[in-house]
């Protein structure tokens, strides 16, 4: 699949370039993008959710009634669970919901993820560019000018450009991130993926080894 490569303005460059097949353009598999996505959104949860048990309440040990006659159930301490103000059974502990995918199926659900993007021709590719300096102005100018403001937008660069960074920062629907650091929840999630030149190189490094 060929592209025209946009300069900032907007303005075709003319330059053209293939998106590789064996990425942009698989069946994509909807399972593996279940999974990569499930793992990515575990990986977030704080998982500091916590109670306290019985043996972790202060409070007297003193059995507060006999054992039967009483008419109801039995009760030891004060911290029993039958009361209230009591202690929590089996309440959550903190935890890691984070859990292995193996490689082969990370690549595939990005290959997949990227796949769907390219057949709704929403991966729009860049010439390289830099900021002077980190303005807002400069990112939202660039967004309109590409016809992508108001959508979800997530640049891929080749590396870390602070300057770009800077600029997309307040602007609460675009997103900047290294082709490195690629995920499919990001690309799912986002309308349209800008993609500068060296990125696609960067993305043909790493999900073609």
């Amino acid at each position: 699949m060929e592209v025209s490569v946009l300069n900032i303005n907007g303005q075709e460059t003319g330059r053209k370039v293939t998106l590789n097949e064996a990425i942009f353009g698989i069946e994509p598999n909807d399972h593996v993008l279940y999974l990569d996505v499930k793992q990515y959104l575990a990986a977030q949860r704080q998982g500091t959710a916590k109670t306290k048990e019985r043996s972790e309440l202060s409070g007297s040990t003193r059995k507060l009634g006999r054992q039967k006659g009483g008419g109801g159930a039995r009760r030891g301490d004060i911290n029993s669970p039958v009361l209230v103000g009591g202690a929590r059974v089996f309440g959550p502990k903190p935890r890691n919901y984070d859990f292995k995918l193996n490689k082969k199926v990370k690549v595939l659900a990005r290959k997949s993820a990227l796949s769907y993007k390219a057949k709704e021709n929403a991966v729009i590719v860049v010439e390289d560019f830099n900021f002077e300096a980190p303005k807002t102005k400069e990112f939202v100018n660039f967004a309109k000018n590409l016809k992508v403001d108001g959508k979800k937008t997530l640049l891929l660069l080749p590396e870390v450009n602070k300057n770009v960074y800077l600029s997309a920062r307040n602007i609460q629907r675009a997103e900047v991130m290294r082709a490195t650091a690629l995920n499919s929840y990001k690309v799912l999630n986002a309308d349209v993926v800008l993609v500068t030149e060296r990125s696609l190189k960067a993305i043909d490094e790493i999900l073609n080894k």
